[in-house]
């Protein structure tokens, strides 16, 4: 299969193939599979973010010891993973710039 270049927000957790549908961060140029596994990252990222929700209807529960805060920051950091495999070269620079450890 060939490689497609695809426009990538994060924030927005949107994969799309045309620059100018809508906001964007990051590049990539990506095979179909690719595409496929980080819109399931990003699935995992809004359950986790979703469960989250919750937590802060409980006082008390430091952010560092709750389990659905950690499995969003996991699966932002393998979105992250996964950007960087398939970036463009500035998508790379500025991942590896971010310090993602």
């Amino acid at each position: 299969m060939s490689k497609q270049k695809y426009y990538v927000s994060v924030q927005a957790k949107t994969i799309l193939p045309n620059q100018g549908d809508a906001a964007y961060e990051l590049e990539i140029e990506a095979e179909p599979e690719d595409v496929r596994q980080l819109l399931e990252l990003f699935e995992e990222m809004e359950s986790f973010d979703n469960a989250s929700g919750f937590r802060n209807l409980i006082p008390g529960i430091p952010y560092h010891h709750d389990q659905e805060n950690d499995g969003y920051d996991y699966y932002l950091r393998e979105v992250y993973n996964k950007l960087q495999e398939v970036g463009t070269d500035e998508t790379k620079k500025h991942i590896s710039q971010m310090n993602l450890e």
